[in-house]
């Protein structure tokens, strides 16, 4: 008898499901997820506590130390544990050996004669005091020895290490790495992925006879996990199921296909809705593709402190399709039928089409996968037929919207709704989160002393009073296209009046760069004035000996720039930061996409199409630099900020400063351009040049998830990274005109200056 002859006439949606049907937990799951991954993390984080002689020796204090005096406070056949808490080293492999339950607990028995659990402490003030009360009882018990993990290990007295815990310490090494997305300790997340433990608990009770292995998603192994790691709260949950848990693959475990088929299959049979969703896939398949972008637990914004720049918040959506049966609607022919889905705002160019002969009434498909700022409000999904009015377009017939705040409201953060009859869909989301900010210069106007734009509606509105100084100035826009700053150079002194005085060039040392907070103030159509606020400003120095260009930075950090070699070669470009304030964490710029940034450019798995006008690596890596911050915990050091210094493009990690990348930014341009003396950066142009229309193309603001890449199909650049082929992504119309013949450039008014003002101690 096959799964579906049991079971498929009885769908149940999983809040039909009681506890008494499935399990009672005896604790707060949720508060122990997020307790967990705050523990893991940590762990993940602290380098030492992963050396071999530090974990030998943190068995040992674990097997040796922990676990009699933790069992000998257990009063009598009680299996409450006291209110205490070890140190990090021996939490750790507490930790892991209680991921192997049978193991566990044959331990325990044998060595105590009782099961014994750890305590269900949530709360960082309580932990504190658990910390320090263990502390207390460690120093009376074990006066010899040290209460942390000072790994000075006993010779004399050899410690028998136990192989299968160090093989189950090593497993566990890099656990954190499959839940480190940041949605996963929000509660609404961990809400419904708590319905879906439940869900799989009792569908494994329902199948047990049918499915040898089942292979948990990644929300429901989190939960499971979890409740491993509290020996006596599952052991008494979980009675019950005892016999079929041993049955579910681990985290570390490779997971063969068929087996993630049939745990999928069992799962829609009960519960008619798809096993995977957005932020619950299986594991061992797509649980071990990362996101193509940095998407970091993150517990500070340092960005906050400019109130013109407004944070961006992703989250990750998923739409799985089962065509309906036995209608009316699935007798007509489909071959011509597809399904679309837009963005309700937005990206109005994107257009992702699937054939309806793609999909199948027996099962559901997971149609599309993607992560999409929360700004585009939504997704709809069309049912459209070839032809219609137009020979090749198509006509729509139907359509459904899902709106993420509908979503969100959803406790199982999944909705499910019907097209025409026809189609089923599920959509799923994970809750929005911050992500990194996305930044670019675009060119404008030429500003005076004062910041206002040099024009004769300025001259005016002035009494015809001389305008004085000539500033550069790019605006900068956010991943939305608001303006957030303004960059401004200054370039040239003099006045300028109607028919009068030509501006002259200042010197490189007074060639200052500033920041300014906040949009542009406009007083007709596009000419208006600076924001008041500067927040940050790079003065050109005097370089040492061994260097070609340096800056002293408002921000507290001194930049340095130098070749080896010839100056038209960028292989030899070398850059040094330095920090006055002794406690800014230590950075590296490196040359090039490095860490996450890194592109994988060959091989038959990487989609990456090489742009045709780029003839070499290192010419592609040109214009790329990566800012690494270094810390004591952290170091092999953390990329907290790309830069593309031709395009004046940055991404950048709420925890680095902004104004600080931009400045970086700017500054390396404007040295190259001098030591090359060329304009590798478009900083001759001094007009607005007209920039993709906002809710057209919109870039970071929907993004393939990495399971759809596929050599095999044309992708358009606007839906990966932008760095993957940032020439096409965020450069303007900048780039037509750099490449226009000299005729045809720009002409500039006797009022902006002309080339030579701007060429004068830069170019020439």
């Amino acid at each position: 008898m096959s799964v579906s002859e049991d079971v498929g006439s009885t769908n149940r949606s999983l809040s039909e499901i009681s506890e008494e049907e499935t399990v009672r937990f005896s604790m707060d799951l949720v508060a122990a997820v997020r307790h967990n991954l705050g523990f893991l993390r940590l762990v993940d984080d602290s380098e030492w506590l992963h050396q071999r002689e530090i974990i030998i020796e943190s068995i040992r204090r674990y097997d040796q130390l922990w676990m009699p005096l933790i069992s000998d406070l257990i009063v009598g056949s009680s299996s409450t544990p006291p209110m205490i808490l070890p140190p990090i080293d021996i939490e750790w492999i507490w930790f892991c050996h209680s991921l192997n339950p049978v193991s566990y607990r044959e331990y325990c028995k044998t060595r105590f004669s009782k099961l014994i659990g750890k305590p269900t402490i949530f709360d960082e003030e309580n932990e504190e005091y658990a910390l320090n009360r263990c502390r207390e009882i460690w120093e009376y018990r074990y006066p010899s020895e040290p209460f942390e993990n000072e790994s000075d290990f006993n010779l004399e007295n050899p410690y028998v290490i136990n192989e299968d815990l160090l093989n189950q310490v090593a497993k566990q090494r890099h656990i954190y790495t499959k839940f480190n997305e940041p949605y996963r300790s929000e509660v609404v997340y961990l809400i419904a992925a708590r319905q879906r433990y439940k869900g799989f608990l009792y569908s494994m009770h329902k199948i047990a006879d049918r499915c040898s292995q089942l292979v948990p998603s990644s929300d429901v192994l989190l939960m499971l996990l979890t409740h491993q790691s509290y020996p006596t709260v599952y052991a008494q949950d979980i009675k019950e199921f005892e016999g079929h848990i041993k049955r579910v693959y681990g985290a570390w475990v490779a997971v063969k296909e068929e087996v993630i088929e049939q745990t999928k299959f069992a799962w829609e049979e009960i519960f008619d809705q798809p096993y995977e969703k957005a932020g619950g896939s299986a594991i061992g398949k797509v649980i071990d593709v990362k996101p193509p972008f940095y998407w970091d637990v993150t517990d500070t914004d340092v960005n906050t402190k400019y109130k013109s720049l407004v944070p961006r918040f992703l989250l990750e959506f998923c739409i799985s399709v089962k065509l309906k049966t036995h209608t009316k609607a699935m007798k007509k022919d489909t071959s011509n039928q597809f399904m679309r889905l837009r963005m309700a705002r937005c990206h109005k160019e994107l257009k992702l089409d699937k054939s309806l002969l793609e999909f199948k009434s027996e099962s559901w498909r997971k149609a599309w996968h993607l992560y999409c700022e929360f700004g585009t409000k939504g997704a709809i999904l069309e049912l459209r037929r070839k032809g219609g009015r137009c020979f090749k377009g198509s006509s729509p017939e139907s359509s459904i919207t899902f709106l993420w705040n509908d979503l969100l409201h959803e406790r199982s953060l999944i909705l499910s709704k019907e097209i025409d009859q026809v189609v089923r869909a599920d959509a799923s989301i994970t809750p929005p989160v911050q992500a990194p900010y996305l930044l670019k210069c675009v060119l404008d106007r030429v500003t005076d002393d004062s910041g206002a734009m040099i024009s004769d509606v300025v001259l005016s509105m002035n009494q015809y009073r001389p305008q004085e100084g000539r500033w550069l100035s790019r605006t900068v826009l956010d991943h939305a296209g608001r303006e957030c700053f303004v960059i401004r150079m200054r370039m040239g002194g003099g006045f300028w009046r109607r028919g009068g005085e030509t501006p002259s060039a200042v010197k490189w040392e007074d060639r200052i760069t500033e920041i300014r907070e906040g949009s542009w103030s406009y007083v007709a159509s596009s000419i208006g004035r600076t924001p008041e606020k500067v927040v940050g400003t790079a003065i050109p120095q005097e370089p040492p000996e061994e260097w070609q260009a340096s800056w002293n930075f408002s921000t507290g950090n001194e930049l340095f720039i130098r070749w080896q070699g010839s100056p038209s070669s960028n292989p030899g470009l070398n850059f040094d930061v330095k920090n006055k304030e002794p406690d800014d964490l230590p950075m590296r710029l490196l040359k090039g996409r490095k860490m996450q940034y890194q592109v994988k450019k060959s091989g038959s798995d990487s989609i990456y199409k090489q742009p045709k006008d780029v003839e070499n690596e290192e010419e592609e890596e040109d214009g790329f630099v990566t800012l690494v911050r270094f810390s004591e915990g952290i170091p092999n050091g953390k990329a907290t900020a790309l830069l593309n210094w031709k395009l004046l493009t940055v991404e950048i990690l709420p925890e680095e400063d902004a104004v600080l990348v931009l400045l970086l930014c700017i500054s390396i341009l404007r040295s190259i351009s001098e030591m090359k003396k060329e304009d590798v950066g478009s900083l001759l142009i001094r007009r607005r040049i007209k920039e993709p229309k906002l809710g057209e193309r919109d870039w970071g603001s929907v993004i393939l998830h990495p399971s759809l890449y596929s050599p095999s199909i044309s992708c358009s650049p606007y839906l990966l990274p932008w760095y993957w082929n940032a020439k096409t992504i965020v450069a303007s119309q900048t780039l037509d005109h750099m490449n226009r013949p000299p005729a045809m450039n720009l002409n500039y008014s006797p009022a902006e200056g002309g080339d030579k003002l701007y060429k004068k101690g830069l170019f020439s």
